[in-house]
């Protein structure tokens, strides 16, 4: 994930979560309905292969209780334990549908190569199992769709990775009707080749996965610092900004930065520029904490001998300090 520039549009991230909650709900309706359709299919016609997608079908809805109990979590407010919130568990819960992920992709592997190894018939589709695993194949296709739609705008890390997981589905359903083509059409392994095929697509979506969450996690930069300078030299109070640093996702991001002011300026004056400094971050940039720390432009400061060690809460160096949410702290 590399760093951006913020776009217009970000909504709050309260706000944001309740929508991903109900896409999320929905979705998990959809799956539920899915598993009732195949398990009924399956238990009638007595299909191994039918009642195998179903349960795949069930693991999707098992990652959908997961996804909304991370989205609960996530939607928890600061405190003491947590004061930058509690938005990475969004972040875990989608690094999560990695493993379903993996355990879809051993099942798929370990079943092509048992039809490759040990030979026997493809699977045979009754056409009234046919047409319910073509229509459920449809169901999901849109869910996904939606999903990896509703996830890119409104910024949501777990709806794309369980478009994902519910794109895996669909190409595992497709993988079963076009075996029983592939197969019919003289090709005996087809539909194991077919499934290994799948399990390549299965791998690559885990790894897009793992790209977009993983910086989260290790606090990769996240806003381009040359735009956040840019934005910041519109007040006339600043004459430079240095060491910016920023961490989170677009639209939940916090940014750190020190800003360089007329020397001459006394502490109130310098209090009021870090506030306007963390306004215009917070409205342009979709910031939820901004931490502003102030020196005089142009003085060198000296060191205190007897200032506490590195790794203290305050400093003695004039700076202003604010914690997300909070006021400045100036000494």
């Amino acid at each position: 994930m590399a760093a951006v520039r913020p776009g217009p549009g970000v909504s709050h991230p309260r706000d944001r979560r309740g929508a991903v909650n109900r896409v999320l709900a929905w979705v998990l309706v959809a799956n539920l309905a899915v598993v009732a359709a195949r398990l009924v299919v399956g238990v009638r016609s007595g299909a191994t292969a039918v009642l195998g997608i179903a349960a795949d079908s069930g693991v999707d809805a098992l990652n959908n209780v997961v996804a909304l109990l991370a989205i609960w979590v996530a939607a928890r407010p600061p405190d003491a334990e947590h004061p930058y919130g509690h938005g990475k568990f969004e972040t875990l819960g989608a690094l999560a549908i990695v493993s379903f992920l993996s355990i879809t992709a051993f099942e798929l592997t370990r079943r092509a190569i048992a039809r490759l190894v040990g030979g026997g018939p493809a699977p045979a589709l009754e056409p009234a199992t046919f047409w319910v695993l073509g229509a459920t194949l449809v169901v999901n296709a849109g869910v996904a769709l939606s999903e990896s739609r509703l996830g890119r705008k409104l910024g949501s890390e777990i709806l794309r990775a369980d478009a994902r997981h519910t794109t895996a589905d669909v190409l595992i359903t497709g993988a079963v009707i076009g075996g029983e083509g592939l197969v019919a059409a003289g090709w005996s392994s087809g539909d194991a080749w077919l499934g290994l095929l799948v399990v390549v697509v299965i791998i690559h979506s885990g790894w897009q996965i793992l790209r977009e969450t993983v910086p989260v996690l290790v606090d990769r930069r996240v806003i381009d610092p040359a735009w956040i300078r840019e934005l910041v030299a519109e007040d006339p109070g600043v004459r430079r900004a240095v060491e910016i640093r920023s961490r989170g996702r677009p639209g939940e991001a916090f940014a750190e930065l020190t800003i360089h002011v007329d020397p001459e300026a006394g502490v109130r004056e310098a209090h009021e520029v870090a506030d306007r400094i963390e306004r215009l971050l917070e409205r342009k940039g979709g910031f939820s904490g901004v931490t502003v720390h102030v020196e005089p432009d142009g003085v060198t400061p000296v060191p205190d001998p007897a200032a506490r060690p590195e790794g203290r809460e305050e400093g003695g160096d004039g700076a202003v300090r604010r914690a997300p949410g909070g006021s400045a702290e100036g000494s």
